[in-house]
């Protein structure tokens, strides 16, 4: 799986939120840092590939996962803009790339093989979407069957988009041979100005490109930008491992 596999990590968030100095994806879970985990997990998977966007002050980031290159987001203008900022690192590259955000230490290599698998069947973005009993402000998936329509944000979408409760986790996988030429086609038309990763899904159908959403498990799936939301992947992790 290694030659045909490649990661970028989405690192170059700070910790604000989390009321810490320390970059977002620095902050521990079970005593390691939560890009850590997702490290360990890729290389179980043999993925010998992985590119992790940092910020300028990333130097602590940039330790943590070497021997594996970095590159720099200098300026943050959304998701899309980072994946970008991969670009020169993944030249050549056309074999499944996943994208994983840095704050969600608990995805296994199940789920990232099960993207992986989809992209080998012919899907050109993939995306893992979990169901909510609150899907509160998370963006909404528009499935038809099993191709996925689009990612409409909550702020968005319409009553009956809201009323969907199929929400975006975040994580996607990419076609390699399309991954750049959707990128460099996603604009920043939008009230905040950047470059979001979820409008390739509409690019890529532009584009005549098959795309497709899994379900997979909220707390597998889970993020951290809070304390509050640090503590409860924790609570996951423990449970996992004791199971």
């Amino acid at each position: 799986m290694s030659n045909s596999v490649a990661a970028i990590i989405l690192g170059a968030g700070k910790g604000t939120r989390m009321k810490s100095d320390l970059p977002k994806v620095m902050m521990p879970v079970c005593g390691k840092p939560m890009i850590k985990h997702i490290i360990e997990t890729l290389e179980n998977m043999g993925v010998s590939k992985i590119v992790t966007v940092i910020s300028p002050e990333g130097e602590l980031v940039k330790q943590t996962v070497a021997p594996y290159p970095t590159c720099v987001q200098d300026k943050q203008l959304g998701t899309g803009h980072a994946v970008n900022c991969a670009r020169e690192a993944l030249k050549g590259f056309d074999g499944a790339v996943m994208v994983i955000f840095g704050d969600t230490p608990l995805i296994t290599a199940k789920t990232l093989e099960r993207a992986v698998n989809k992209v080998n069947e012919g899907y050109s973005v993939v995306v893992f979407g979990t169901r909510r009993a609150d899907p509160a402000r998370y963006g909404r998936l528009k499935m038809q069957g099993n191709e996925l329509l689009g990612i409409v944000e909550y702020k968005d979408a319409t009553e009956e988009e809201r009323a969907i409760d199929f929400c975006n986790s975040g994580f996607m996988t990419f076609d390699g041979k399309h991954l750049f030429e959707i990128l460099s086609r996603i604009g920043n038309e939008n009230a905040a100005g950047e470059y979001y990763l979820t409008d390739a899904v509409q690019i890529a159908r532009q584009m005549g490109l098959k795309c497709t959403a899994l379900e997979g498990d909220v707390e597998e799936l889970a993020s951290a930008n809070t304390q509050e939301e640090l503590a409860e992947l924790e609570t996951f992790l423990e449970k996992r491992q004791h199971a």
